[in-house]
């Protein structure tokens, strides 16, 4: 079998990652091997210092007078070169796995897989998420012009339904909202201060203020130790926002917040006062505001959309299947036919529970009528009635049904 030169690289490069793999395991197996190997060879009278300056390939050479000792030593040899034997198989059955190429149906010479990527725009009914489980859907894209804006006419990326953090009880996102924007207001400070080319001394004392602020003891940063270039390379990394970090438990406290935003030349509240895009009037109440990280979840509306009209039914139940993948039917479950029941649509009810679902001989009855433009209706027995009495004869309670 004759390959071309970008099959030969692909095979190449499996290899590769495949041998990088398994030598990474046999490396873990062996620490652990050598480590025993090491107690047996010291608590056999071998002195330590001279061990180490031994390559390991070689302590399985030594031999002991202890013939327990002696014994353990080969039983350990035993399983290192077992160890070797097992990853040169593994190897081998990785190598011929990669390397054997496909069966293709006869005359196909080659198969061309093409994978093309398509950049979907976000729109409503698709799902987004923060760090939280903070999950939900787009209810609307506004036009820039139309989302609130801040004092500076700075406009909102993205507005949360404030019902999202009380019921599920997941401050965190409130947490990163109030530290992104403390640690994007030091930034911007940081960046003025070099727009302003001021005195480097004047930008240590501010980054460092700002460090002092760190709880981490082991973390403490002196920028006296820095150079002035130093100190200028590191305003430029922060000058987009300083990175923050903080644990789960006995994190940053209340008040350290509010120092962090005071220095960033925020309200220590971590609420603004915005205004409306459309009219310009003033929020009666100032909103909190900051910086968070969203993704864009693979649950996309364009996937989700789905309808039917006829289609497959299950062999059991007679009733139609679920989900979008086997062409499935919305289920009308339990609480909605306690909806029409209390709403008295008799006719829609008997109509859910019986042509549209499992009644097999009605559902063909009614499609026949609906193409001659008759729009009668006539139920008769749906199918879970006969799973039911199947149910109860499996109990030994053999009922019949006699006609009339």
């Amino acid at each position: 079998m004759e390959k071309d030169k970008r099959a030969l690289e692909i095979e190449e490069m499996q290899l590769k990652q495949a041998k990088k793999d398994l030598s990474e395991e046999l490396q873990i197996l062996e620490a652990g091997l050598f480590s025993r190997i090491y107690a047996v060879l010291v608590s056999g009278g071998v002195e330590a210092d001279k061990l180490d300056k031994l390559p390991r390939d070689r302590w399985l050479e030594l031999g002991l007078t202890d013939e327990d000792k002696q014994n353990q030593l080969e039983q350990l040899a035993e399983q290192y070169d077992e160890l070797k034997h097992e990853f040169e198989k593994k190897l081998e059955a990785k190598r011929r796995k990669i390397t054997q190429g496909d069966d293709l149906a006869p005359g196909v010479l080659k198969i061309v897989k093409v994978y093309l990527a398509v950049k979907r725009q976000i729109q409503p009914g698709d799902k987004m998420a923060g760090r939280h489980g903070n999950k939900g859907v787009i209810s609307k894209i506004n036009p820039i012009e139309d989302m609130p804006y801040d004092e500076n006419g700075t406009p909102v990326d993205i507005v949360l339904n404030p019902l999202g953090v009380p019921s599920r009880m997941n401050i965190g996102q409130i947490l990163e909202t109030h530290l992104g924007m403390a640690a994007k207001g030091i930034g911007e400070k940081i960046n003025a201060m070099l727009k302003q080319q001021q005195e480097v001394a004047k930008l240590r004392e501010f980054i460092q203020k700002a460090y002092d602020l760190g709880t981490d003891v082991r973390q403490k940063v002196d920028l006296n130790t820095f150079t002035d270039d130093e100190v200028l390379r590191l305003a430029e990394n922060l000058k987009k926002g300083m990175p923050i970090a903080t644990p789960v438990f006995d994190g940053a406290k209340e008040s350290e917040i509010k120092e962090l935003l005071q220095l960033g030349g925020l309200p220590s509240s971590g609420q603004i006062t915005l205004f409306d895009g459309r009219t310009g009037e003033q929020f009666e109440r100032q909103v909190t505001v900051g910086y968070m990280y969203m993704l864009k979840l693979n649950h996309l509306v364009d996937d989700k959309m789905h309808a039917r009209s006829t289609g497959s039914y299950s062999l059991v139940t007679q009733q139609p299947l679920g989900g979008k993948a086997q062409f499935g039917g919305q289920r009308f479950g339990e609480m909605e036919v306690w909806a029409l029941e209390a709403y008295g649509a008799a006719y829609t009810l008997q109509e859910m529970l019986t042509v549209k679902s499992d009644d097999v001989n009605g559902r063909t009855k009614m499609y026949k009528n609906i193409v001659d433009g008759n729009h009668q209706m006539e139920p008769g027995m749906p199918e879970s009635f006969n799973v039911l009495l199947k149910e109860i004869r499996s109990l030994g309670i053999n009922i019949e049904l006699e006609d009339e």
